[in-house]
């Protein structure tokens, strides 16, 4: 699977970013991956080439650029338990500067160079991701609802900035929430508000699951949890961005 290191302009600088696409001199649907907290290390880069291998190209962003290149701390092979706190309390002010004005201008460079790379197919464009990557990707979706044919959010804060954002999506919806992230009530709150909006959703908690089941490399991964991510994000992306069988 052929991958690329990138730089895309931004209003701030350059973002790094990595890419992994097919290698068939084909034109490939876009999709926009955004990284948990942690953000681009192996465990991404070996996501976003099994998405690939189904037919995409694939952007991820350093979300945290304007604080160096990825990876912006020193990351353990393993984020067990014991160092998470530790790790997490280098994140938070770099999570805390990533103001949603800036979330937004990020938002525009990162499509405008996504639909630009020879690599992509024209037409809609699917965004996913992971811990506040889906608030992220549930941001851009909402304020590209003419480009944004798909977002996909996992174990996201997606409800964070209330029903009126939300209403602004048009793109086909799938959040998958950890179970030690949302209460039954919390998830009916929030698909009332996709109801309300006229989005066409699927929301649901994963069973068994706690915040950040999806990665490998942290001691919050659920294999079960991860199975069921692609279960649902293939399916969306296919019938959304129309991927030939």
């Amino acid at each position: 699977m052929p991958t690329k290191t990138l730089h895309i302009p931004t209003a701030d600088g350059q973002a790094d970013a990595f890419a992994a696409f097919p290698d068939c001199g084909e034109r490939h649907p876009g999709v926009l991956m955004y990284a948990d907290g942690f953000g681009i290390r192996p465990v991404l880069r070996e996501m976003a080439r099994e998405l690939a291998g189904h037919g995409y190209y694939v952007l991820v962003p350093n979300l945290f650029y304007r604080h160096g290149p990825a990876p912006v701390i020193e990351l353990p092979e393993y984020i067990g338990e014991e160092v998470r706190s530790a790790v997490f309390a280098q994140l938070m002010p770099l999570i805390e500067a990533h103001t949603a004005d800036r979330v937004l201008s990020d938002a525009d460079a990162y499509l405008g160079f996504l639909t630009a790379q020879p690599e992509v197919a024209a037409g809609p464009v699917a965004v996913t991701g992971y811990c506040i990557g889906g608030l992220l990707a549930t941001r851009t979706a909402a304020a590209h609802p003419g480009q944004v044919a798909a977002v996909a959010a996992f174990h996201g804060p997606v409800g964070a900035d209330g029903p009126d954002a939300l209403a602004k999506i048009t793109a086909e919806v799938h959040f998958g929430h950890a179970e030690g992230d949302l209460t039954p009530e919390a998830l009916g709150e929030l698909n009332q508000a996709l109801d309300a909006a006229g989005v066409g959703y699927t929301s649901e908690i994963y069973p068994g699951t706690v915040h950040g089941f999806t990665m490998s490399d942290t001691g919050a991964f659920d294999p079960a949890g991860l199975k069921r991510h692609w279960d649902r994000l293939l399916p969306l992306l296919d019938a959304t961005l129309r991927v030939a069988p």
